[in-house]
C-alpha cells in the first residue's frame, strides 16, 4: 500500500473533510471545523514527502508541478473516494492539501439547502451564482443544483472545472465536463468555444478574473443559463464583487447587464454544529425581482438588504436571520453565530471573552 493511502485512511476512518501536509510537520486532518495532527506518522521530512506526493503523480505532471510550483487536480482512491488535490511549493518547501469529494452527489434534500435552489434551474437563461469563502461548500451546492437539473429537464448541460470534482452521471440531460489544463488551458479558453456548443446550461467553477466573469455575464445575456462561484459572503457584496472588477468605464454598462441578467444568489457559510459535531450551511438568498434589478440598475445595492427582507415569501433571506434562526433551534452555540454573522452588534452579548 501506497504512504498517502495509508494517510487517506485515515482521513475517511476519521470523517475528516481535508488532509493538511507540509513540510517539516506532521500530517493534519480537519476534523468538524478545527485541524487536528496525526502525530504517529511523524513529520514530513523533505525526501520522505517528495516521495510520498509523487506516489500519484505521473512523470510529466510533477515536472509541470515542479516548474509552476502549483498543481491542481483530483485523486481517485480505488474505489472508496475521490479527492480534489493541491500541491504547493511554499518557504519552508513542499506543501499539499486534500479534500474529500464525496462518492456520491448529494442531491439538494440530502444537503438539506433552501426549497428556493431548486428553482435555480428552472430558467432558461441568465447568472446564477453560489458564493463564499474557500471550503464553505460552493462545489457541493452547485454539484445538487446541477444534479436536479439532470434528474428533471433533457438540457445540455456542460461544466469547465479544474479539477472536475463531481462525476456526474448520464440522467435526463447531456453533460459534458471540461477539466481545465487538460481539456482546455483556461476558464476564458473553455468559455470562448461555448457559443459552438449549443448549451442550455453552463457551470464556471471559479470566476476569478475579469475575462472569466465578463464571458459568463455574455453567456447569461445571450441566453445560457449560467451557474458560477464567488468568494464573497453575502449577496451585496456579490453584486459589487462583480461590478468592482471592471474598468470604471466600463462599471454602468455592467450595472446595466446584471440588472438584467442576474438571476439569482445564493451565499453560504459553514458553521460548527453546538456540540462540534459537524457543521452546517447557512445561506443568503436573492433571487430576481423587478425591486433588486432596478435597485442594481441604479447602483443603490445597499437597498438589496432592504429587499431581501421585504420578499421572504419567495425564499429570500438574510445571512444573518438564518444564523439567528439555527442559534434559536439550538444548532449552533451564540460564539459561533457572533463569529460567523456579517453584522456583529446584532449578536454581541454572544461574544467571547475580549472581543465584546
Amino acid at each position: 500500500m501506497a504512504v498517502i493511502d495509508e494517510l487517506f485512511d485515515k482521513m475517511l476512518g476519521s470523517g475528516a473533510s481535508d488532509l493538511h501536509l507540509s513540510e517539516g510537520q506532521p500530517p493534519k486532518l480537519r476534523l468538524h471545523g478545527e485541524v487536528v495532527p496525526i502525530t504517529e506518522f511523524g513529520l514530513l521530512e523533505r525526501e520522505r514527502f517528495r516521495g510520498i506526493l509523487r506516489e500519484i503523480l505521473d512523470e510529466k505532471r510533477w515536472n509541470v508541478f515542479e516548474e509552476r510550483g502549483d498543481m491542481d487536480f483530483a485523486y481517485a482512491y480505488e474505489s472508496k473516494a475521490r479527492f480534489r488535490a493541491n500541491y504547493n511549493k511554499q518557504y519552508a518547501g513542499y506543501g499539499a492539501v486534500f479534500r474529500t469529494i464525496p462518492s456520491k452527489i448529494l442531491t439538494l434534500e440530502d444537503l438539506g439547502a433552501p426549497e428556493v435552489l431548486k428553482t435555480f434551474g428552472t430558467y432558461n437563461s441568465g447568472l446564477c451564482l453560489v458564493t463564499g469563502p474557500t471550503g464553505s461548500g460552493k462545489s457541493t451546492t452547485l454539484a445538487g443544483v446541477i444534479d436536479h437539473i439532470n434528474s428533471n429537464q433533457a438540457r445540455h448541460i456542460l461544466t469547465i472545472e479544474e479539477p472536475i470534482e463531481f462525476v456526474h452521471p448520464i440522467k435526463r440531460s447531456t453533460i459534458v465536463q471540461r477539466e481545465v489544463g487538460i481539456d482546455t488551458r483556461s476558464f476564458a479558453d473553455g468559455l470562448k468555444a461555448t457559443s459552438r456548443q449549443d448549451l442550455d446550461v453552463l457551470l464556471v467553477g471559479e470566476m476569478r478574473d475579469l475575462e472569466t466573469i465578463a464571458l459568463a455575464v455574455s453567456a447569461a445575456e445571450t441566453g445560457t443559463l449560467v451557474f458560477g462561484t464567488l468568494h464573497t459572503n453575502s449577496a451585496i457584496k456579490t453584486v459589487d464583487r462583480i461590478i468592482d472588477v471592471f474598468p470604471s468605464d466600463q462599471q454602468n454598462a455592467i450595472r446595466q447587464t446584471l440588472a438584467v441578467s442576474l438571476k439569482a444568489v445564493c451565499a453560504q457559510l459553514l458553521l460548527k454544529r453546538k456540540g462540534g459535531k459537524g457543521r452546517i450551511a447557512a445561506h443568503e438568498i436573492m433571487v430576481q425581482t423587478l425591486a433588486m434589478s432596478n435597485t442594481i440598475r441604479e447602483g443603490k445595492n445597499t437597498m438589496l438588504t432592504q429587499i431581501i427582507m421585504s420578499n421572504r415569501s419567495i425564499g429570500m433571506q438574510l445571512m444573518d436571520d438564518c444564523i439567528e434562526g439555527y442559534l434559536q433551534k439550538g444548532l449552533i452555540d451564540g460564539e459561533e453565530a457572533f463569529m460567523k454573522a456579517l453584522e456583529k452588534d446584532r449578536f454581541r452579548q454572544y461574544a467571547p471573552k475580549g472581543m465584546e
